[in-house]
């Protein structure tokens, strides 16, 4: 994986959006993506894959309008947010999707990693981009000696896009998830510094 310079890291910081990829861009996530994100949670073929959506607006809300509010003190205090949530644009502005890497309450070093894209950004490889840049923030930026994620064992484009990034297959709990089909497994992936840095 290559490691973004300095600069693109000092930028981000600074809540700027910087280029990802030749017709991308990436940035901290501010209140107007809010829009975007809720109308991406909303849509079936997104939200079959994650437990907590579909969800009334005022639950993300609820959710993400703190992330937002602590994301906007750290940018003012030159600081990285406890929890990073990114936005990813095209040349137009079009929302492609978001990204983030996440602490692990109570466990210092432990991070986990996550993204969701909607429908229109699939199969075009943003979600690897995506991921390994929060694996690259992860160890390079936050210290962190660990990086988890888990997903729908239905999902394939998720722990396939895991696995491309170094991820491993550390667990899976049978029959976790309700679903409108039955039940799906839930799958745990892990990527340790150690390993990382092997690469």
């Amino acid at each position: 994986m290559n490691t973004p310079n300095t600069s693109k890291y000092t930028e981000l910081k600074q809540g700027n959006a910087v280029a990802f990829g030749d017709d991308l861009t990436i940035a901290l996530i501010q209140p107007s993506d809010l829009i975007d994100i809720i109308a991406m949670l909303n849509d079936e073929r997104v939200n079959q894959y994650l437990f907590f959506a579909p969800a009334d607006n005022s639950f993300y809300e609820g959710y993400f309008n703190p992330l937002i509010e602590s994301t906007q003190h750290a940018i003012e205090s030159g600081n990285w947010a406890e929890s990073l949530v990114f936005v990813i644009r095209d040349s137009a502005g079009k929302y492609m999707g978001m990204t983030a890497v996440t602490s692990v309450m109570f466990l210092t070093g432990n991070y986990e990693v996550g993204y969701q894209l909607p429908y229109h950004a699939w199969r075009q490889g943003i979600a690897t981009r995506a991921c390994q840049l929060m694996v690259d923030i992860g160890f390079h930026q936050l210290g962190a000696h660990k990086i988890s994620a888990d997903c729908y064992a239905s999902n394939v484009g998720s722990y396939k896009t895991l696995e491309k990034c170094g991820f491993v297959a550390e667990g899976c709990q049978k029959d976790y998830y309700k679903t409108e089909h039955g039940f799906d497994d839930k799958l745990y992936y892990g990527l340790t510094q150690a390993a990382f840095n092997a690469r």
